[in-house]
């Protein structure tokens, strides 16, 4: 999970804090003094954890509470309510809409990750049903738009630029036009980068800026660089219009917390974080869900959207309809690009991913792979089949010898996806979890990830604990 080390130690603090016999204002010093020295760690700034530490005080004030009063579950409001502050300045001025046409302009400095950023903004985006487009008007590094070509290509986006122009604000204007005539409703534009904030770069931009009318210019931020993004973002946010910004680099780095917390500072919202090299390493970041997950409380909406997207999306099967073996190999393949089964169950209130078992983790990831690698040795006609009867003994032993797996192996792929299949017709789709739904999306989770929460019973109590009705 982003930023572990963090969220071990706020969530240690607020847990040794529950276990004293007496919540007095020595408990809340020695609680306030580790969760400060966790935020220290994470690189976050001196006078933001010296205010956070002074509001939460205020906000506890013990001797103010009345007899009776839960006074850890106010403690733990209260510094719940404060991180979230801390990394809440707003929402972006612009958000896309399906069907109506926009543009979106990246700027950063070289090295942050913008190409690669840009490709995973296009894919969240086309996986929820928008038709976007990448124009590469980056002319000053060698190689940009052969890197967003692979890119894109890899994620099925459609793409512009050239070999041999070098005026970023014409190509920029030739791939806007075209795929405004071709009706995309995303079209992403990719602008240079420098190794520094430097006149050049800004004049570029907002040369590039004036000829495109962006509705959202987006500034890609690396966020190994810790407290140095306050001034960096700073910086851009004066020079440009910045509306809304993305920090990459997020995967387990110690300054991450910095980072967040720097570029909130300046009032710049955060809209994604990456959380590694991959396309689908990509997190929306929405501070309040974000910070449950940190604290083990949880993320049960964002647990319902990873499920749904990991369903297909190029040819998604209708409620209802049949759930062949092609669309579960898919569905295995997109949850292995979501991240680790540990990442998945940070969602989960109660836990977060320093409490998964890695043996076990390893396992459901170990059983998923050798599911695919059977189903590798099938015929298309086994894989889109509908007819239950179409797999007979003699097709499930030439499966397991062409895959090298044991027969009974083979038998219980077909077990799981059966019960998957049976019961993605009540998968709860575009709707909030309730506690009926708890079992459709149990069936859909890997295998063995439910054993971790206390089996299908566990499940539904947490899905109570979050409020569900």
């Amino acid at each position: 999970m982003v930023l572990a080390e963090l969220g071990r130690g706020i969530a240690g603090a607020l847990a040794r804090m529950k276990e004293a016999i007496v919540v007095d204002e020595r408990a809340l010093a020695d609680c306030l003094n580790e969760i400060s020295r966790a935020l220290l760690q994470a690189d976050v700034r001196f006078e933001t954890v010296r205010d956070i530490r002074a509001s939460i005080k205020r906000a506890v004030n013990l001797d103010a509470l009345a007899d009776g009063t839960d006074k850890r579950r106010v403690i733990q409001k209260a510094v719940f309510g404060e991180i979230c502050r801390m990394l809440d300045p707003g929402k972006p001025s612009f958000t896309p809409s399906k069907g109506k046409p926009s543009v979106v302009m990246f700027v950063g400095l070289q090295g942050s990750g913008k190409t690669t950023t840009c490709t995973k903004y296009a894919d969240y985006h086309r996986r929820r049903g928008f038709k976007p487009a990448l124009v590469c008007a980056d002319t000053f590094r060698a190689g940009a738009f052969d890197q967003l070509k692979q890119n894109a290509t890899k994620a099925k986006i459609p793409f512009y630029g050239s070999y041999t122009e070098s005026d970023p604000v014409k190509i920029a204007v030739e791939g806007v036009d075209k795929f405004r005539k071709e009706k995309c409703d995303l079209i992403i534009v990719d602008t240079s980068g420098r190794h520094k904030q430097e006149a050049a770069l800004l004049e570029e931009m907002r040369q590039v800026s004036e000829a495109t009318k962006p509705d959202l210019v987006i500034f890609v931020m690396d966020g190994s660089i810790g407290q140095a993004a306050f001034d960096q973002a700073q910086a851009f946010k004066q020079s440009a219009s910045v509306g809304a910004v993305i920090i990459t680099k997020m995967d387990g780095h110690a300054k991450g917390g910095g980072a967040l917390s720097a570029v909130s500072a300046t009032k710049s919202p955060v809209i994604f974080i990456g959380t590694g090299e991959h396309i689908p390493d990509f997190v929306a970041f929405d501070a309040k869900p974000f910070v449950k997950r940190l604290l083990g409380m949880g993320d049960m909406d964002g647990l319902v959207d990873i499920i749904q997207n990991a369903m297909p999306i190029d040819n998604p099967p209708e409620i209802g309809g049949t759930f062949t073996l092609r669309l579960l190999y898919e569905m295995f393949q997109n949850l292995q690009n979501m991240g680790s089964l540990g990442q998945l169950v940070s969602m989960i209130p109660g836990f977060s991913s320093q409490f998964i078992e890695k043996g076990k983790e390893r396992e459901g990831q170990a059983k998923i792979k050798r599911y695919m690698t059977i189903m590798d040795s099938m015929t298309a006609a086994e894989l889109d089949g509908t007819n239950p009867k179409l797999m007979n003994q003699s097709r499930i032993n030439r499966i397991a010898r062409g895959s090298g797996r044991l027969v009974s192996e083979v038998v219980c792929m077909l077990e799981e996806h059966k019960r998957i299949a049976k019961m993605w017709k009540k998968l709860p789709i575009h709707k909030k979890l309730n506690t009926n739904s708890a079992k459709s999306l149990a069936n859909a989770m890997p295998p063995n990830m439910l054993s971790h929460l206390g089996g299908l019973n566990g499940l539904q109590n947490l899905v109570k604990q979050m409020g569900a009705k």
